[in-house]
């Protein structure tokens, strides 16, 4: 049993924390009242960035102490959004928000993974009709394997997790969130993942 923090208590941080509990993990769910982020980050080994990747860099930078030494499992993208909600644009260009996280939190290991899916889909790729892909990028070996071991809690496949390198590479799985929209109005809300077909 792992203790986890997750942090923010919208769609995907609500069915992140159902899944993880149900796995039999110690989990607190953090929402926006003030002093619960902290309260909630200072007693888990692992914390999850589940809050609207548009304020997660100044909301974690203010976290730091309580996210010394512990594992930053980053979701989120940092996106400007369209005037219908969805992602239009990318916050950090040529960057990403993993890649300023642990720049800004050197004594934390920060790996992103599950950013490339619609929510449901975090917690049950088995329900569609090909394998989906769980990305990993990341700087830590050991607190990949960690996440690992939570990704095969939620339903993942060995065979379906990819770990792309260092924390540069979330570049790449952040850029993705831009296919959302437009698989969204072409097929609407039905859950879909990017996958890497061999």
């Amino acid at each position: 049993m792992t203790t986890i923090a997750v942090l923010g208590n919208g769609r995907v941080g609500g069915n992140l924390a159902d899944a993880l509990t149900r796995a039999g993990h110690q989990v607190a769910v953090a929402g926006r009242a003030p002093g619960a982020a902290a309260d909630a980050a200072r007693t888990a080994r692992i914390v999850i960035n589940a809050t609207p990747g548009a304020g997660s860099l100044e909301r974690l930078v203010a976290l730091r102490e309580e996210l010394r030494g512990k594992i930053l499992v980053d979701v989120s993208n940092a996106t400007v959004d369209g005037p219908d909600g969805l992602p239009a644009d990318l916050i950090h260009p040529g960057s990403s928000l993993a890649e300023l996280l642990q720049e800004a939190l050197p004594e934390t290991p920060v790996v992103k993974t599950l950013n490339t899916m619609l929510f449901p889909v975090m917690t049950d790729p088995a329900a569609l009709a090909q394998a989906p892909t769980a990305f990993l990028s990341g700087e830590d070996p050991q607190a990949k394997r960690t996440v690992r071991g939570l990704l095969r809690d939620l339903g993942w496949r060995a065979e379906w997790i990819t770990d792309l390198g260092g924390v540069r590479t979330a570049r790449a799985t952040e850029a993705a969130i831009l296919f959302v929209p437009h698989v969204i109005r072409s097929d609407g809300f039905a859950p879909f993942a990017i996958s890497i077909a061999r």
